[in-house]
């Protein structure tokens, strides 16, 4: 795996912690919850995609497609709790998210399964391929 510079990867763990506070902040600041949940899931994801794995394992780049697949799961999660709170960006006036928007619990939770699943394994294989 390419592995990020010390700016991306500052850049990658503020968002991580940006996350875990937006997430944690919609029991006391509702309001305020989605906006530090958006920026930290931008910020999570775009130092995601920029590592890539450029080796031959089929695993690492199913693995790595996981990852990907659950970086969409916490823009998606950002845009939901957006949702939640009303009208905003005309996101409530579609049909779909007028009957998920109180879900988003159910796509971070999803979201943080998967990253935690593809993390250890992707780490478990990089090691095992090191080792060979």
């Amino acid at each position: 795996m390419k592995q990020l510079n010390r700016l991306q990867s500052t850049v990658y763990m503020l968002g991580g912690l940006l996350m875990v506070v937006g997430a944690g902040l919609t029991i006391f600041l509702d309001g305020v919850a989605p906006y530090v949940f958006g920026a930290g899931a931008l910020a999570y994801t775009a130092m995601q995609f920029l590592q890539s794995y450029d080796g031959q394992s089929i695993t690492i780049r199913r693995l790595r497609r996981i990852l990907l697949l659950s970086d969409f799961l916490l823009l998606a999660t950002a845009l939901l709790m957006f949702a939640s709170q009303g009208n905003i960006f005309g996101l409530s006036q579609i049909v779909f998210v007028q009957y998920i928007y109180k879900k988003w619990i159910g796509t971070l939770l999803l979201a943080a399964i998967l990253q935690v699943y593809a993390v250890h394994r992707i780490d478990s294989e990089l090691t095992k391929e090191a080792n060979q």
